[in-house]
């Protein structure tokens, strides 16, 4: 499922990250909306929303929380929030923000927007989000796809995911970008001095393989090495039970 942010020609209504002591300079100079903020108890804890009514009963913007500065250190991706809790809508950020903070706010709202959706449809998200004028809304949209892609590969069974499936999505990847794609299969390992590939995955029904992408022929020469691990018996459980849970995101 696509993550993207909404067309900056949509119409759209104000969404306002507030921390806790904002709050009051924020009533003061609102002074229609003052007592809806007082009557609805809302004090910017960290992701709370506050729809604020306009005129004909219509959404006329949203408050968000913040929460104390020392909550935002601590926790990333305030937005999140509510990209999944808004009503239906198109919404803008409002207020002054750091290039950096924007930034965040924006990749936040788009990694909520993720549903994985290759087994039974599931709903997007109502609201939508214009990219923040001040940022790189490609790039925020590119690691969005990217961290999309990484989920749909973890969140598919490893009956559905071996390493044919492994290779087969860095084909489309290598396609969809222009890369250069060498995959080494199989007995091959050996001949050309894997011998490690191979033996930790020569065992399985679908053959182990070396996939090795190449995208680009300028700039400095950055190499990222990783494995993928389509599926694992396992060994020696040293890790409390609780903790293995989350072992097939690892």
């Amino acid at each position: 499922m696509p993550v993207r942010f909404a067309s900056q020609d949509s119409p759209s209504v104000p969404l306002i990250p507030l921390r806790p002591d904002q709050i009051d300079e924020w009533c003061a100079a609102n002074p229609s909306s003052a007592r809806w903020v007082e009557t609805n108890g809302f004090a910017a804890k960290r992701g709370a929303i506050l729809v604020l009514p306009g005129d004909a009963g219509e959404a006329s913007g949203a408050l968000l929380g913040l929460g104390t500065d020392a909550e935002m250190r601590r926790t990333r991706f305030a937005l999140a929030a509510a990209a999944k809790a808004l009503p239906a809508g198109t919404y803008h950020l409002d207020g002054s923000f750091k290039v950096d903070e924007a930034s965040e706010f924006a990749l936040g709202w788009l990694l909520e927007s993720y549903r994985f959706d290759r087994y039974k449809d599931q709903s997007a998200p109502k609201a939508a989000l214009k990219a923040p004028e001040n940022v790189d809304a490609a790039r925020i949209e590119a690691v969005a796809a990217a961290e999309a892609l990484t989920r749909d590969l973890i969140n598919t069974p490893a009956a559905d995911m071996g390493p044919e499936g492994l290779e087969a999505a860095a084909r489309e990847l290598a396609t969809a970008h222009g890369a250069r794609i060498k995959v080494i299969t199989g007995d091959q390992l050996i001949a050309q001095n894997f011998p490690m590939v191979h033996t930790v995955g020569r065992a399985a029904i679908e053959a182990p393989r070396l996939i090795d992408l190449t995208w680009g022929t300028t700039g400095p020469r950055l190499t990222l090495v990783g494995k993928g691990v389509s599926f694992d018996t396992g060994g020696l459980n040293l890790k409390p039970g609780a903790s293995m849970a989350l072992m097939k995101k690892d």
